[in-house]
């Protein structure tokens, strides 16, 4: 199993203490997490085998050698354990397409629009669905596997419930608003595969080092600077500049890569707010890992919208509420709640 890594728990697992397996597997990875009747991580495996690169051909046999891989020596010793996966493996091209519920939806909703597939050796696995909002104004947008981080992160933050803004940066990042626990609208941008776009296959590539180690100090300078060049201006001949600025030697080439993030982000945070995702009253919770969450972070801050909270990784407790919600666990007892707050600032 090359393409599987274990995270290491701590303190070291009970696996007879094991509720429920829950998977988040998205187009380029896969995680297992083996949880307890109290909704805690006691194990996490973390995998390639993402939709579009499962360890075997023909579709259902691929799917199923993951999940084996990820995951059959827990349920092997604790046979009957209950499953649910969310993301992208409930969709057109994942093991069973779980379809989209509209706008508003929250945990409920999506327990009860759920799909399921067994496998071969007879486990049953609850998929989540996605989240289609279309406006009757505007145009539909979705989202897959968002759900599920969002419903963790309102475990997380409870305060968020009554109404917040949910920003998850990513390839296509979301901006979501809550209101009274449920998803009533989002609006997605993809910034991140622009980005990845015109790095690895634009011209504004080609003035950018491939091994890029810049010095910090320079580095945010010119992600600032990138933000600031964003606001109130025109994209397409934004982008240009990002080319003439190397050429010219406005910018060392080492710092070309953070001027276009910023540059990204900043029309993502400027159209969010000509869309109205962006409230000056409504709390703002970041939702994401590592270094681009923080450029998110920064981001904002930089252009006036604070934070008020900022979560890692909520995904293993938005899964383990969508069971709940399915009926497959029981709500946790006597678990100290992590109670983040989240208020306008």
């Amino acid at each position: 199993m090359d393409s599987m890594t274990t995270a290491p728990a701590f303190p070291p697992p009970d696996r007879a203490a094991t509720a429920l397996v829950a998977l988040d597997w998205g187009t380029s990875s896969l995680r297992a997490f083996a949880m307890s009747a109290d909704g805690r991580v006691l194990e996490q495996r973390d995998s390639a085998h993402g939709i579009l690169n499962l360890p075997a051909p023909g579709g259902i046999a691929g799917f199923e050698r993951a999940f084996a891989e990820a995951c059959g020596d827990w349920l092997a010793r604790r046979p009957g354990l209950p499953v649910v996966a969310g993301g992208m493996v409930g969709s057109a091209q994942g093991w069973k397409e779980a379809p989209y519920v509209a706008t508003p939806a929250d945990t409920a909703t999506l327990a009860t629009r759920a799909a399921a597939v067994t496998t071969a050796e007879g486990v049953r696995i609850l998929i989540a669905p996605g989240v289609l909002h279309d406006p009757a104004d505007g145009v539909p947008d979705v989202m897959r596997g968002e759900e599920i981080q969002i419903a963790g992160a309102l475990v997380r933050a409870p305060r968020a419930l009554r109404r917040s803004r949910l920003v998850l940066p990513g390839t296509h990042s979301k901006w979501v608003e809550v209101v009274d626990g449920r998803i009533v609208r989002f609006a997605t941008f993809m910034t991140g595969e622009l980005f990845a776009i015109l790095r690895r296959h634009s011209i504004l590539g080609r003035l950018m080092p491939e091994a890029a180690a810049p010095e910090p100090d320079a580095a945010a300078a010119a992600f600032a600077a990138g933000l600031r060049a964003a606001d109130g201006r025109v994209l397409a001949h934004d982008l240009f500049a990002v080319r003439t600025l190397g050429l010219m030697r406005r910018l060392s080439g080492d710092v070309l890569e953070d001027y276009l993030s910023g540059l990204l982000i900043g029309h993502e945070l400027a159209g969010a707010r000509a869309l109205g995702a962006a409230e000056p009253d409504v709390p703002v919770v970041l939702i994401g890992e590592g270094r681009l969450s923080r450029r998110y972070a920064e981001a904002l801050r930089l252009t006036g919208i604070p934070v008020t909270a900022e979560l890692g990784n909520t995904a293993p407790d938005g899964l383990f509420r969508f069971a709940v919600a399915a009926g497959l666990v029981d709500e946790p007892q006597g678990r100290q709640q992590e109670t983040i707050d989240v208020r306008p600032a």
